[in-house]
């Protein structure tokens, strides 16, 4: 062999070891780099633990707020409002009633027949219409006369048969989601306006009375008998069809809790007790905190950015709104730290609240065996493609902790109220039965959520008490709940029907 052809070998063997050893660096890298994404993944999954020991402090923590917010206003995170209802609807209510939902960018008016214990809803019509933008922070006057046409309008195509008694009101249920000072069944002052609408001369006025000034403008004998939100109108539509239902949980963008308490058990209830001996509170649970609950920096880095830092911590970390950009804060520092995606960050994934629930929910109920519902989710969602079916098994990964870590938070919420009620025990072997009425998108349409927080209550509750406890979707209860609490609250409650 020639000089030339050996030190063409020698160069050879050596931009050969220098590829190999650039290979070996590489593999080691991208091995040092996928070890660096697991440890955050990992690290993740341990402060997010919710072992059952945890869940009982989690609802201990829940029933003694609970009790200090009945004791005394301001007493606890919970707020604990008293509904003023305190006639929950039996089944027996016979009449037309009107519901008027107002809980966002549309609002929904509905009218149901009631046909009294046999025929129960004998006819049931609604109609959804669409606030204008510009209504959403104009004056009060402008959107309520704005309701009270559409309602007109809508009174007007009452068909056959559809109308009140002669002589009498139609009478109306105001579900209305915002914050509220509730001065009694029918009237209550706005705190502040939430999702979008800003009319500052409503803030500190009664929507009821807002509302009762714009009807009686455009000529419509209709009277407001009950002011509600939409946790209690799911409380009052479960129990319209079962007795037995003594709560009700809302858990879709937001989350909220409702239940029947003994109204004696209200120490901050001044008035008479009401003849019922019962009275809704309304919690607010989504505001609950607790030192028990397992938080980490990414939810602490949402709060802080969040419009409302340090309030509804619960409902940041079980609701809707929340989960799926807990899901982009843990891959976004996978790709800052561990360059998870590749040498840059892509871009979408630091836009906050990018990635929603529905994405997140669809990724993890993905069963192809190359997941390609994930592979388009993060393609169309946040512009990052060619991911590996390793990768794609990691992000699934992350939906599972941050959706098992809600639905058993939210099973541990649900078991604190049954505490509360003295229903988590077996009392001298009586079996008495407690429906649980929930409603929301998240229960509905996230069923590894759904199945998880049921099987968590289940193992909270042990198996003997479980079998008298019964979870029981109450589909749209916010709409026919509030016609149904117009009836129970009827100024003609007790008049002669015929």
């Amino acid at each position: 062999m020639g000089k030339v052809a050996v030190a063409a070998a020698v160069v050879c063997a050596a931009a050969a070891c220098a590829a190999a050893a650039l290979v070996v660096r590489h593999r080691m890298r991208s091995s040092g780099k996928w070890a660096r994404a697991m440890a955050i993944l990992q690290d993740f999954e341990d402060k997010c633990g919710t072992p059952i020991g945890k869940l009982r402090q989690v609802a201990d923590a829940m029933t003694v707020e609970m009790h200090a917010g009945l004791a005394s206003e301001g007493g606890s995170k919970l707020k604990m409002i008293i509904s003023y209802v305190d006639n929950l609807p039996s089944g027996d209510e016979k009449g037309l009633f009107y519901a008027l939902d107002l809980g966002g960018t549309n609002f929904r008016v509905l009218r149901v027949q009631l046909g009294g214990t046999d025929k129960r809803v004998v006819d049931q019509e609604f109609d959804e219409v669409s606030i204008p933008p510009h209504l959403m922070t104009g004056s009060s006057e402008a959107l309520f006369d704005y309701i009270a046409t559409a309602l007109k309008k809508f009174v007007a195509t009452e068909g056959e048969g559809l109308h009140p008694a002669s002589g009498r009101q139609r009478e109306l249920g105001f579900t209305f989601s915002f914050p509220v000072r509730q001065v009694s069944i029918s009237s209550g002052t706005l705190i502040k306006w939430t999702k979008g609408f800003n009319i500052e001369d409503t803030v500190g006025q009664d929507v009821v009375g807002e509302l009762t000034k714009a009807i009686e403008k455009v000529g419509l004998d209709m009277r407001v008998s009950a002011l509600v939100n939409d946790t209690i109108g799911t409380l009052a539509g479960g129990r319209y069809y079962d007795r037995d239902v003594i709560a009700a949980v809302i858990l879709g963008t937001g989350t909220n809790a409702a239940y029947v308490e003994r109204a004696h058990a209200i120490p901050k209830w001044h008035g008479l007790l009401p003849k019922s001996g019962d009275m809704v509170i309304n919690m607010e649970w989504g505001n609950f905190r607790s030192s028990h609950l397992p938080l980490t920096e990414y939810d602490q880095a949402l709060d802080a950015e969040s419009l409302n830092p340090g309030e509804q911590i619960f409902e940041k970390t079980i609701s809707g709104m929340y989960l799926g950009d807990i899901v982009r804060r843990v891959l976004c520092r996978m790709a800052e730290e561990a360059e998870f995606f590749g040498d840059t960050v892509p871009p979408k994934l630091k836009i906050p609240f990018i990635l929603r629930t529905p994405d997140m929910s669809a990724m993890h109920h993905d069963t192809s065996s190359d997941l390609r519902v994930v592979g388009s989710k993060l393609k169309d969602v946040l512009e990052i493609s060619n991911t590996s079916l390793k990768m794609r098994k990691v992000i699934v990964e992350v939906c599972d902790i941050v959706a098992t870590r809600g639905a058993r938070l939210s099973a541990a919420g649900i078991f604190g109220i049954l505490k509360k009620l003295g229903r988590d025990t077996i009392k001298d072997g009586e079996k008495q039965k407690a429906v649980i009425a929930l409603d929301g998108g998240l229960y509905e349409h996230y069923s590894k959520f759904s199945s998880c927080m049921e099987s968590t209550l289940k193992e909270l509750l042990g198996e003997e008490v479980a079998d008298n406890i019964v979870i029981q979707h109450s589909n749209d209860g916010s709409g026919i709940g509030a016609a149904l609490l117009a009836a129970s609250h009827s100024q003609y409650l007790g008049v002669d029907e015929s």
